[in-house]
């Protein structure tokens, strides 16, 4: 989450515009976006945790030499390309590899810890960049370099786990959800500062409507850790409680013409985030056979990133009300969508001895 804020930092140093940092954004997220599935696929073939460690150290490798040219926009961009497409497996890769370093009965708090420390890192992100700005353009740069070789002295040890008999199971409804999930979060996240504007704010106040937003992810995510393993309801039906629950805040959301309505919308979607997020991971996580478990990840963080993409766009051409209205139509169908999906049956994986 370091890179937005790195690349406008680098941009505006080589050719005194944010606008080149703007683009090379565009063109990392868009290769993440493209590769997501390949590069899942083939963490699944080479082993996830030995892939996840040559990954992270191309992408420090590619963040540096982004560093070293950044004298020549056209290459610059060329690396973040590079580094993007790299990256495009990281996220589906790590969540694959939790399922195989803890216990079974572990597996849902685990996620739900898991989400609560992705939640904390968008906000640290940007802060460590902050940080070390001042230091030089580059900077920021090499430390997101430095992050990832970090990432890949963490990676464990493990097994190659194997699956019996596990088939592809049915995803598409989970990958409705992912997309819903994004769609809805972006209407609200690219909008903050409308919003806040909306009741009176200034650019401050888009600052504390992420806040809101964060913060009751995180104290969703912290109680689900705790309450979550202890629900004896289908997932199937937890995600659609979820996805309603989401989308009744982003109702709130888009009529919140005052801090009280707004904040309550906030809250309200927030507050669902965590648990959502940690339902679909455990989900798959139980029913994808384990060779191809990566590469399932990799297809609903792509789901999830075009929801988010489409968002986006429907923040700049839609009326204010409008995007967060069209989130909260997306939530529900993926909701429907789930409902009236068959229960999976779990795949039986051999956890390697430890």
């Amino acid at each position: 989450m370091m890179a937005p804020l790195a690349f406008a930092v680098l941009a505006t140093q080589v050719t005194g515009s944010y606008r080149l940092g703007g683009l090379m954004m565009a063109v990392f997220v868009a290769a993440e976006v493209i590769a997501a599935g390949p590069v899942g696929r083939l963490l699944d073939r080479i082993g996830v945790a030995r892939g996840l460690r040559l990954l992270l150290v191309l992408c420090a490798v590619s963040l540096v030499a982004l560093a070293l040219v950044s004298a020549v926009p056209a290459v610059m961009v060329a690396c973040v390309v590079v580094t993007g497409a790299l990256g495009g497996g990281l996220a589906g890769g790590v969540r694959a590899l939790l399922g195989s370093v803890v216990k079974p009965t572990s597996l849902e708090r685990a996620t739900s810890i898991d989400a609560v420390i992705v939640e904390i890192v968008v906000v640290g992100g940007p802060l460590v960049v902050a940080l070390l700005t001042p230091f030089g353009g580059v900077v920021p740069v090499l430390g997101m370099a430095g992050s990832y070789l970090f990432a890949a002295l963490l990676v464990p040890q493990v097994a190659v786990s194997r699956s019996r008999g596990g088939s592809w199971p049915r995803i598409g409804p989970w990958l409705f959800c992912a997309f819903g999930f994004g769609h809805l979060l972006s209407t609200i996240e690219v909008a903050s500062l409308p919003l806040g504007q909306r009741v009176g704010g200034g650019p401050a106040t888009a600052v504390l409507v992420v806040a809101l937003l964060t913060g009751a992810s995180v104290l969703g995510g912290i109680c689900y850790a705790w309450w979550g393993p202890r629900l004896r309801l289908d997932r199937r039906v937890r995600a659609v409680l979820l996805l309603v629950g989401m989308a009744v805040g982003a109702v709130l959301v888009a009529f919140g013409w005052n801090w009280p309505m707004l904040a309550a919308g906030l809250v309200t979607v927030g507050v669902w985030t965590g648990p959502l997020n940690t339902a679909m991971s455990v989900h798959l996580q139980t029913t994808l056979p384990a060779d191809r478990r990566a590469e399932g990840f990799g297809l609903v963080f792509t789901a999830q990133a075009a929801g988010f993409a489409l968002g986006s766009l429907s923040v700049s051409v839609l009326p204010l009300t409008a995007a967060p209205l069209l989130g909260a139509f997306s939530a529900l169908i993926a909701a429907a969508c789930i409902a009236a999906t068959p229960v999976a049956k779990p795949v039986t994986v051999e956890y390697p001895p430890r």
